[in-house]
């Protein structure tokens, strides 16, 4: 995927957002966790194979986010995705840099206008600062040594995880906001 021009005659604010998505289902991610002594920490673990997928993008600079929750991670999803950004920063030209995933490729990717893709280079998660958010809301967000009895209460937990993130943006952006991405962007 390469670069898209950008329109040099819109005069709107430029955004720079980064996008990622990842799952979230009932097959929980045993992690350390502190008790009182002399107790030991009691953790269920489960094996059941039912997923969702949070999309996310993030504006670090701003710690704006804008999410959806999705059970398929298609170019259905994304689409939807770009919409809800779009339609969340309308006075804004954005810049979605995001990683070359099948769906981010595709020719049926319907872009808004007031969206440009840019690609990150490949096999350089490292680079998409998006991808501490998912950390952050596994381990502060009552997702590690937790067990969900339904598919329903992941939806339930990870709504309320990207709600509480759309209202952290100063945690979001100290977490997001990588000295590169100044020096680029201003």
């Amino acid at each position: 995927m390469a670069a898209q021009p950008v329109n040099d005659n819109d005069r709107r604010p430029l955004m720079v957002f980064f996008e990622d998505e990842a799952s979230f289902g009932r097959m929980n991610h045993v992690r350390k966790c502190w008790v009182h002594r002399p107790d030991r920490a009691i953790v269920k673990k489960q094996a059941i194979r039912e997923y969702l997928y949070a999309f996310t993008t993030v504006c670090p600079q701003t710690g704006e986010t804008c999410s959806i929750i999705s059970p398929f991670c298609n170019t259905n999803a994304m689409n939807a995705l770009l919409i809800e950004t779009s339609i969340a920063f309308p006075l804004y030209r954005i810049v979605m840099i995001m990683d070359s995933a099948g769906w981010h490729t595709t020719n049926k990717l319907k872009l808004p206008e007031n969206i440009t893709i840019l690609p990150l280079p490949p096999y350089s998660p490292e680079l998409n600062p998006t991808e501490h958010i998912w950390d952050y809301i596994r381990e502060q967000k009552e997702f590690n040594n937790y067990t969900f009895n339904s598919i329903d209460e992941v939806d339930k937990q990870l709504g309320v995880a990207l709600c509480d993130l759309h209202n952290e943006k100063s945690i979001i952006s100290s977490m997001c906001n990588f000295d590169w991405i100044n020096s680029a962007t201003c």
